[in-house]
């Protein structure tokens, strides 16, 4: 089968299209045929090396989540499954290929009205919007930024937030094109990459963040943060910050701040399933919106990650074998 993996670390170039032989599902597993393949930040991650200190190496398949047909179940996976239309988290490697095996706990039936493109940019971005949210304590009233906020988990903090009742929602993005669809989100102002503009009516700081990026400038947005407010990081697409950051906690001392790191592995399986169900509800309703940037092949997937790398993403890329 066709698939990609990291030959080198670093820039997309170290990407590369092989051939290897299909999987089999092991005991609880299922074999799936894709018809979308999401591209997330955590792929870029991977690529570039910043986690190879966890074990990831040269010749890692990258992608974590697919959707498509269910073709064969491994030993103890009941059988009614093959042929189904699916959601799959695979892990954080296997997706960018032509078939994928994903345990029968993470995968999750597609309703009808939703196609596997926007199933890829809801599936993963979605539950951890939601999760984030609830981690940061967020009550209606409360003013939040989302920081990073035109990929795919922003996007639908954006609407969650909103709909959530938030007094604000403020968003970090690039351009003003792009600040006009956020806004169309839900979003009620527009900051740059920096934390400036929004207009003069923009709050000046915040109760909630939830930062996709990280890197050199989340300090400032530490500095931002009211009263008791709290702070969750739920990626670092703009690479780790100073190492220092948290003297801008203890230098705050008397306001209370939080600041928490948030992962969907520490969130049980069954809960991230009953949200990810009542999302994809909701998205084939059009309750909930998706926003797929891209449809690419499979073998242009070093591509995906030059547009990823140069922040012309909004929303999220998919890959089709």
């Amino acid at each position: 089968m066709k698939a990609v993996v990291i030959r080198t670390f670093g820039d997309p170039d170290g990407l590369e299209v092989v051939d290897l032989p299909a999987p089999a599902p092991a005991p609880g597993q299922v074999l799936i045929t894709p018809e979308a393949i999401g591209v997330g930040g955590v792929d870029a991650v991977i690529r570039r090396g910043t986690l190879a200190t966890h074990g990831f190496k040269e010749g890692h398949l990258l992608g974590s989540e697919v959707a498509g047909n269910i073709t064969a179940v491994g030993a103890g996976v009941d059988e009614t499954w093959i042929g189904r239309r699916v959601w799959a988290f695979t892990g954080l490697s296997g997706g960018y290929a032509e078939q994928a095996v994903a345990a029968v706990e993470d995968v999750l039936a597609l309703p009808d009205g939703l196609t596997g493109a926007e199933a890829v940019a809801l599936g993963s971005s979605g539950v951890v919007a939601h999760f984030a949210l609830e981690r940061a304590r967020f009550t209606p009233g409360e003013t939040v930024l989302v920081r990073g906020a035109a990929g795919s988990i922003g996007i639908t903090a954006v609407q969650l937030a909103a709909r959530a009742g938030a007094g604000a929602v403020v968003v970090t993005t690039s351009s003003e094109q792009r600040g006009a669809r956020l806004r169309d989100l839900g979003a009620t102002h527009v900051l740059d990459r920096s934390g400036d503009g929004g207009g003069p009516d923009a709050p000046s700081g915040f109760d909630v963040v939830i930062d996709v990026v990280g890197g050199p400038q989340l300090p400032l947005v530490l500095d931002r943060l009211n009263s008791n407010g709290r702070f969750v990081a739920v990626g670092v697409v703009g690479g780790h910050p100073p190492a220092d950051f948290g003297m801008r906690l203890m230098e705050a001392f008397r306001k209370s701040l939080s600041f928490a790191t948030f992962s969907l592995d520490t969130v049980p399986v069954p809960d991230r399933q009953a949200v990810r169900s009542a999302q994809f509800a909701q998205a084939a309703r059009g309750d909930l919106r998706t926003v797929v940037h891209q449809v690419l092949p499979l073998d242009q997937a070093a591509t995906a990650h030059r547009e990823m790398d140069a922040g012309r993403v909004f929303g999220r890329i998919v890959l089709v074998p």
